[in-house]
């Protein structure tokens, strides 16, 4: 068991018990329990498989690649609507938690599979999103910017073309676009932290807003 895991939960004003069984199961699955994110993850043969996270509403399993993996119960969501990757099971108690743990297991098995398979996540497929003509235009403007655009990630650039593209008017969009190039200059995508104090990191969860 983790040192800096044992002080998380020490430490948690919210989820303990839930956080605690989660814990249980991840271990008994034989998975290395690590502290990363300032959160419990767990891994297999170093590669990271699940971890917890806690919110206001509900605690949430996180599988790395959950989007490879079966699930006949339906118990995998999105974080997020363009999530690729990770999938999470929400609870809200540790009935909930108990009463899915053989389906937690299973889940959890196959999470090991794809690890000891190799799997990844094609993350070319659909890659393509629209390139507003402004953020080419500020590009143009400023070498720079497309320099830095294209050293991020791809999950990071797709959110910013994300972000951007969903403005209707071009004055909108070009907003945005200058909004957004202090982060993209400091290598952050459009949802990661940049003031240091979350405690979803590298997540944005509003805690600068308490420094400002």
């Amino acid at each position: 068991m983790h040192p800096e895991v044992e002080e998380f939960l020490r430490n948690a004003k919210q989820w303990r018990d839930e956080f605690q069984a989660l814990r249980a199961i991840c271990l008994d699955c034989e998975l290395i329990e690590e502290f990363k994110w300032r959160s419990p993850c767990y891994t297999f043969q170093s590669r990271n498989v699940v971890i917890l996270g806690g919110f206001k509403d509900r605690c949430t399993l996180s599988f790395f690649k959950g989007s490879l993996l079966k699930d006949p119960q339906g118990l995998l969501v999105k974080p997020g609507e363009n999530s690729r990757a990770a999938r999470l099971v929400p609870f809200t108690s540790v009935d909930e938690i108990i009463e899915q743990e053989s389906h937690l297991k299973a889940l959890i098995r196959q999470a090991i599979e794809v690890e000891s398979g190799g799997k990844k996540v094609d993350f070319e497929k659909d890659r393509e999103m629209p390139f507003p003509a402004e953020l080419q235009q500020k590009m143009e403007e400023i070498p720079a910017l497309k320099t830095a655009f294209e050293a991020l990630t791809p999950g990071r650039q797709r959110g910013y073309l994300l972000h951007f593209s969903g403005a209707k008017q071009s004055s909108s969009r070009m907003s945005r676009i200058e909004k957004a190039m202090p982060r993209i200059f400091a290598g952050k995508g459009i949802h990661d932290c940049i003031c240091g104090h979350s405690g979803r990191y590298p997540r944005c969860d509003g805690s600068h807003k308490n420094y400002q």
